[in-house]
């Protein structure tokens, strides 16, 4: 009879994709599993049956030059620090043979070789077969990123779609983003970007051995998102000019960007702000299995001097000036992943904080964390990663200062601004959530709110109010700000002394970008006020869009007022800073209860020109698991008032809830249209 050996091996994809919870790779055409748990193949045998007394198998399985050779057993008894290979005890054919590969919850994530050897009393033969990618796996409770909550696992690991909260607290703006970690390509460009990385470079061993580490891979991956320092997947540019590259607004997910890197032999792809950083990564985080969610900071501080103070210079006229090199950005996006700290010891464990955006160097590199949500909160400066940075982002104070002929005339201390909201999509639900009191102590509890809620707090009350020793004046916008209508507030100026006052009053807008000093004024108006003793008086004021609508667009607008006292020459600012809100596209998707996996949809896209002037543009409709390629449409000259429709098709090619996005990018005006829907897909 003919010897034993191997004819055949099967690495049981599907069953293996389904027991991993990672059926979403299936068209990378590879076995993909996470690590602690075990994944099954098969293997047929030809010659003589496998005789256990006299044979045996043994399993190698390579990451690199690393490797470990493991006896097939008949015990299935595991360890969770421990490669370990056991033959399946339900499956008993000698001809016929089901191996289960067990790895440990601490292995290294990454691209996986495997090789079989046969022994029988003639010798030795061995099979290599095959490849598989391993990930980490937030299933498993020993695993280091371990999440005890299903509902969390799917939000922050298997979900392909979110939202990134933008804008200001007084108009947030919830812009749809496809992460796509189950777009083709996507995957291995992921763990491409491990072997990219100048750690591995510099010592592939040491490299893959740290790969087991949750800690050190999001440092790695921190970097890696950014170009600075390495061959890194994006280029930042806030310069307002992207002639070079793409506009960071137009981008609606991380698929191209990822693919466009790969394609280009790993080149930096152009251009990304903190959106788009913090997005990318967390695509690629949720791809390596280790749970990510973005989160967005309201009025966040970039203090270079390391002093927790911020200043904030306008002239007597209203005017902001950019005399500091402090900044606060209206909003800064990054990123959170769940770990946990043995680094650090016990109560460190949890959401982490990492920013990809370069801003500041962490070990020489432009990197940041991964830093305790709860060490940020507890000030515990003394631990790693890059603490103090991320602590004044959501804590420093403001020092606003009026300046008038290169002399200090006012200023004024704001300690509630900074950090004065701190959100992420709730689990679940296309909703924001609050998650300030995670960062910080504050007054008032964390809550749920929708994403269009105005979320104001005491701050902001404060920053719009002015004090001087007799005089207040109060700056409130009447409403939010929306597109195509005047943009309406009110100054309210009280006089608390029994004498009669005379003011200047000095108003003034600029147009700014969310992380910029504003550009010149667009808009101003002047008088006098005369104040009787004790008198309140108000002044109701307008923007009309004519006057906004052709600078401002998607940026947004810091409104000031400025009372100069006649007598005393003493100055008061308040001031507010907000954004217009766009109209939103409106999807409608029909039969929307009966959507099928391989079956044609329809779906319309409609827009109404809210703006005073005609408009055109470009529909860009993208969906992950919904349509392989985006799909354009030019739009025509709208006049105001005046809706169009665009009718689509669709053939779904994944179950589950699905994000269905479009994007009217505008030609003539600065702004980007957006709308989503989310699709519930159905086996056919």
């Amino acid at each position: 009879m003919e010897d034993l050996s191997i004819q055949n091996v099967n690495l049981e994809t599907s069953e293996n994709l389904e027991r991993h919870r990672t059926e979403g790779f299936s068209s990378s055409k590879a076995l993909v599993v996470r690590r602690g748990d075990p994944f099954r193949i098969s293997l047929q045998l030809k010659g003589r049956p496998f005789n256990p007394k006299t044979d045996s198998l043994r399993i190698k399985v390579m990451l690199g030059r690393l490797y470990v050779v493991m006896p097939v057993t008949f015990s299935r008894k595991v360890s969770s620090s421990h490669w370990k290979a056991y033959f399946d005890p339900e499956i008993l054919s000698l001809q016929n043979l089901s191996i289960f590969i067990s790895s440990p919850a601490s292995a290294s994530v990454g691209f996986y070789r495997l090789k079989l050897y046969v022994f029988t009393q003639d010798g030795q033969r061995s099979y290599t077969y095959g490849k598989f990618m391993l990930l980490c796996n937030p299933w498993c409770s020993e695993d280091a990123v371990y999440v005890p909550f299903e509902d969390q696992r799917e939000e922050y690991v298997q979900n392909d779609s979110g939202l990134l909260f933008m804008g200001t607290t007084r108009n947030l703006v919830s812009r749809p983003w496809s992460f796509d970690q189950y777009e083709p390509g996507v995957l291995e460009t992921c763990l491409n970007l491990l072997q990219i990385s100048p750690q591995h470079q510099k010592n592939r061993r040491m490299d893959y051995l740290n790969r087991n580490n949750p800690i050190y891979i999001s440092r790695v991956v921190s970097a890696m998102i950014n170009c600075e320092d390495d061959r890194g997947v994006l280029k930042g540019n806030w310069s307002g000019s992207f002639k070079e590259g793409v506009h960071p607004s137009t981008w609606t997910g991380s698929g191209d960007i990822l693919r466009q890197w790969a394609l280009t032999d790993f080149r930096p792809v152009k251009y990304g702000q903190c959106w788009v950083f913090a997005a990318v990564m967390c695509t690629v985080m949720r791809v390596l299995g280790i749970p990510c969610r973005v989160v967005t900071n309201y009025n966040s501080a970039h203090d270079t001097n390391k002093n927790l103070v911020i200043e904030e210079y306008y002239n007597e006229k209203g005017e902001k000036l950019n005399n500091s090199n402090d900044s606060i950005w209206n909003f800064h996006v990054w990123v959170e992943c769940w770990m946990t700290r043995r680094d650090l010891g016990s109560g460190m464990q949890g959401w982490q904080v990492l920013d990809p955006t370069p801003q500041e160097r962490s070990g020489g590199v432009f990197c940041c964390g991964p830093a305790p949500v709860k060490a940020i909160k507890d000030q515990r400066i003394d631990l790693f990663y890059d603490i103090p940075f991320v602590y004044a982002e959501v804590n420093a104070d403001v020092y606003t200062v009026i300046v008038s002929k290169g002399r200090v005339v006012n200023y004024s201390k704001d300690t509630e601004r900074v950090g004065s909201l701190i959100c992420t999509k709730a689990v679940g639900t296309p909703k924001l959530q609050n998650i300030t009191g995670d960062y910080k102590f504050i007054k008032s509890p964390t809550s749920t709110l929708t994403s269009r809620s105005s979320a104001i707090s005491e701050d902001s009350t404060l920053r719009r109010a002015g004090l001087s020793k007799g005089v207040l004046v109060f700056l409130s916008l009447d409403k939010a700000p929306v597109a195509g209508e005047p943009i309406c507030f009110t100054v309210k100026i009280v006089n608390k002394r029994s004498v009669a006052k005379v003011m200047k009053v000095h108003l003034n807008a600029q147009a700014k970008e969310y992380n910029h000093s504003p550009s010149d004024t667009f808009w101003e108006t002047n008088g006098v006020v005369q104040l009787a003793p004790m008198e309140v008086k108000v002044l109701s004021q307008q923007i009309l869009p004519a006057q906004y609508e052709d600078v401002v667009g998607d940026d947004l607008i810091n409104l000031a007022v400025v009372l100069e006292d006649i007598d005393s020459q003493e100055h008061i600012l308040a001031s507010e800073e907000f954004n217009i809100a766009s109209p939103n596209l409106l999807i409608q998707v029909a039969d929307e209860n009966f959507i099928m996996r391989n079956k044609e949809q329809t779906a319309t896209v409609i827009f109404t020109n809210p703006y005073s002037q005609p408009v055109s543009g470009v529909l860009t409709v993208v969906g992950a698991g919904l349509i392989p390629n985006k799909l354009q449409f030019r739009m025509l000259p709208l006049r105001p008032g005046r809706r169009v429709e665009q009718h689509i098709t669709f053939i779904p090619s994944m179950v589950g809830t699905k994000m269905l996005q479009a994007s009217l990018t505008l030609t003539n005006i600065n702004s980007t249209i957006r709308g989503f829907k989310m699709v519930s897909v159905n086996r056919a």
